[in-house]
């Protein structure tokens, strides 16, 4: 497998020196998979070429094996196209044998490091498993010009086809360290394939290569997916970490969520409504330490003390400011010991396992999901029904069926910009019956609001009480 990194920045030799090679001479590194060898085709100072060659030696990665799985897939090990094509050997590679360059360290010329410079990079045969449009939207976002060869399946019989191996060259002006990070990442891609096992360290490790980039990839989801090998777990957690990415000010976006929001639903006093309607859904089941998921500046909290049913709520937002509020509008510094004893305010976001979610009797989450994407609401699904488990949850939603009651919604449009959608009553109600299937509960649905014989209620309830046993 051979990758070549070109460059006319002037004296064209720095390359040298960003990569940590000397140009005059051939150097070679024993690898777990194989042998690599550095050496520059050209070297001048109007132009430099540095080349990798790197070999894999399939079989002596198995040699050692012992066991059934070993057996089974030693023919692969003999007839397979690893020596030859780009995959996730060159990216162990790269780390091994470039990581100065990769981490932006440069001796001679730290000036250079973080300098665009004009790079042309060229990989012999990269396999794409997706075809010539996925490889065109990996690269070409990231403002490459793209030039492709593909490969035939045999020369002497064009009938076959093409095949999925290509010669890929990417030109463009950025910094070296950066197409390192970008050809770390997306080779191992492109194959859909690594030859390592894959855990949290490579979650880290995407998400290191990927600073800067890969949050505002259009290709982002598919990126994580395969860089992962489609682990939903780790999939989940990176998508969640890259999309905080996109939000640095929850404390903003949480204020300007509750404005819109209310303005729309004002006319109906729908949030009165709602509130009540949750309250009732707790009491029902006889709860007594509820918790309050994304509880903004408190409004369902005061409606809670004011039931002696409830000994203990705990409400958790991930905006400090929306936490500040609550505590000013429920007056906590002045409540009485007992009354104020029967509340607690958390920080924390619900993506993440929380220990002080765990051993409540219910759990509200009111208007919350439709602000979460799908890797942040598979993360909140875990968090609430398969660590936090409390007996009881009550969660509401717009009904997007009810939006053309309103004039100032035209169209297709959401109740507030930030919503990632809004479900109709089939829609909401397909999720939360696999919800409560995958989890072991049970749900019922009721409607919130004024109901209307055609589109339903403004706002659609589930409430889900966990199985016994």
């Amino acid at each position: 497998m051979l990758l070549t990194i070109t460059t006319t920045h002037q004296p064209a030799t720095d390359l040298g020196h960003l990569l940590r090679k000397n140009p005059a001479r051939l150097q070679s590194f024993e690898l777990s998979f194989g042998q690599a060898h550095v050496f520059y085709p050209e070297a001048g100072e109007e132009r430099c070429t540095a080349a990798l060659l790197l070999g894999v030696d399939p079989v002596g990665l198995v040699r050692n094996r012992r066991g059934p799985a070993g057996e089974a897939r030693m023919l692969d090990q003999y007839v397979n196209d690893r020596p030859y094509v780009a995959s996730s050997f060159l990216s162990v590679a790269l780390a091994e044998i470039f990581g100065s360059a990769m981490s932006g360290k440069s001796k001679d010329r730290p000036d250079l490091v973080d300098r665009a410079i004009p790079l042309v990079a060229t990989i012999t045969v990269l396999p794409c498993r997706g075809g010539e449009d996925f490889l065109r939207r990996l690269f070409e976002p990231l403002g490459y010009a793209v030039q492709l060869v593909a490969h035939p399946l045999d020369e002497q019989f064009p009938d076959w086809g093409t095949s999925p191996y290509f010669t890929v060259t990417l030109e463009g002006s950025l910094p070296l360290r950066v197409l390192l990070a970008h050809l770390y990442v997306l080779v191992p891609v492109l194959d859909n394939e690594k030859h390592y096992w894959v855990g949290d360290e490579e979650v880290e490790k995407l998400l290191r290569h990927g600073d800067g980039w890969l949050a505002a990839h259009p290709e982002r989801d598919a990126i994580t997916r395969r860089y992962l090998k489609h682990r939903r777990d780790l999939v989940d957690d990176a998508l969640l970490r890259l999309t905080d990415e996109n939000d640095p000010d929850p404390d903003l976006s949480e204020q300007l969520h509750a404005r819109e929001e209310a303005q729309i639903e004002e006319r109906l006093s729908l949030n009165e409504q709602r509130l009540g309607a949750v309250v009732d859904a707790l009491r029902g089941p006889g709860a007594k330490r509820v918790l309050d998921l994304g509880c903004g500046e408190g409004k369902l909290v005061r409606a809670l003390l004011q039931e002696k049913c409830f000994e203990e709520i705990a409400a958790m937002d991930v905006s400090h400011r929306s936490l500040e509020i609550a505590a000013e509008r429920l007056h906590l510094d002045r409540l009485p010991p007992m009354q104020k004893d029967r509340v607690r305010l958390l920080h924390g976001s619900l993506m993440y396992r929380d220990q002080r979610l765990a051993g409540y009797d219910a759990a509200a989450v009111v208007e919350v999901i439709e602000h979460l994407d799908p890797p942040r609401r598979a993360a909140f699904e875990r968090v609430l029904f398969e660590f936090a488990r409390p007996g009881t949850v009550v969660i509401t939603t717009p009904n997007a069926e009810f939006n053309v009651q309103w004039e100032a919604l035209p169209a297709g449009k959401f109740r507030h910009k930030d919503h990632r959608f809004e479900w109709t009553r089939a829609e909401f109600q397909s999720w939360a019956t696999a919800l409560a299937q995958r989890f072991g509960y049970a749900v019922r649905f009721a409607p919130v609001g004024p109901e209307d014989e055609l589109v339903g209620s403004p706002t659609q309830m589930g409430i889900f009480t966990r199985s016994l046993g």
